[in-house]
């Protein structure tokens, strides 16, 4: 059967590729439908009441109006006035609450870590029991905060359980460094069980073969631990640790409920925007709200910085190229 020459050529005509222009147009339009709902919330949640803050900062508090004798209806624009006041000499207050907010996030963090750590190497190993030890470690974690002031103000009441134990009467929720004590043990209590559980998922995924090979050279749990868990379940770690910071510089109802407001001991940042707000200062109070943004932002931003390419993998994939390329 012969094939003419217009068949011959249908026949052997090779397919033509997809433009790459089209190709990545459409997969960028894919990935914008994909994203815009994730877009959309954020510009509802974040972004509007971000702006609407920048906003209110830059006008005071309403005043008499010389004319009616009334208060005005309108607050007066005032500029970068409030924010001026914050770091002027009337800033004694926020500094003071920004040191608290400071301490608090460095010291619970750091604590948190170390207890969270311990948690989930006793939640991974198997045992009679697991199951339950399991899930009294997360309780305090599920526990809502508030009530987990109210039980840790009556643990630290002047006749409550703490006393009793140290054989004291010291009053916990009154000014002074004890104030600050009560509140990072009700906190590390609280929020420890969150790194134990990320640390755990980190743990889960260690082959056994690789704790098995370090056993038979000869490796101790400790060597064992900070050769081995200590760098695989890192980037769970890192994680853990940025969302534990960022919760935490944002610290209010735990110290509020705790130890009161207006205390000096424990006044946190969340905790002077609030009481501004409460006394109807609406500006000053935004300022307060934008400077704690800003600060959350930029501790997000440096951590990210620094620590990125473990929280993504950077680190091993660079590593597993350069094994390619020397091969």
């Amino acid at each position: 059967m012969t094939r003419t020459p217009a068949e011959a050529d249908v026949r052997t005509e090779p397919r033509r590729a997809p433009k790459p222009g089209r190709a990545t147009a459409g997969s960028g339009r894919l990935a914008a439908l994909l994203v815009s709902p994730t877009l959309l919330v954020l510009t509802i949640v974040v972004l509007y009441p971000t702006l609407m803050a920048l906003k209110e900062s830059l006008y005071g508090p309403k005043e008499l109006d010389p004319r009616t004798g009334f208060i005005s209806d309108t607050e007066p624009f005032v500029g970068l006035q409030n924010y001026v006041e914050i770091f002027g000499e009337a800033g004694a207050r926020f500094w003071n609450a920004f040191w608290n907010t400071t301490f608090f996030t460095v010291v619970t963090v750091g604590l948190e870590t170390v207890v969270g750590v311990a948690m989930a190497l006793i939640m991974h190993k198997a045992f009679r029991g697991r199951a339950l030890v399991r899930a009294g470690i997360l309780v305090p974690w599920a526990v809502p905060t508030a009530i987990s002031g109210l039980l840790w103000r009556w643990i630290f009441n002047s006749d409550g359980v703490a006393n009793a134990l140290l054989g004291q009467q010291i009053l916990w929720t009154t000014e002074g460094f004890h104030a600050k004590v009560a509140v990072i043990v009700a906190e590390v209590w609280k929020t420890a069980p969150f790194i134990g559980l990320l640390v755990l998922a980190g743990l889960q995924v260690i082959p056994k073969e690789v704790y098995e090979a370090a056993r038979m050279d000869g490796a101790r749990p400790v060597r064992r631990f900070w050769h081995i868990t200590l760098p695989l379940v890192k980037p769970a770690l890192l994680v853990a640790v940025l969302f534990r910071c960022m919760d935490a510089l944002r610290m209010f109802d735990l110290p509020y409920i705790l130890v009161g407001a207006q205390k000096h001991s424990v006044e946190t940042l969340s905790m002077l925007a609030q009481n501004e707000a409460a006394n109807v200062r609406f500006g000053p109070a935004s300022a307060y709200a934008v400077i704690l943004f800003l600060y959350v932002f930029l501790i997000a931003l440096a951590f990210v910085r620094l620590l990125g390419a473990d929280l993504i993998g950077g680190d091993s994939r660079r590593r597993r190229r350069r094994t390619e390329v020397a091969a």
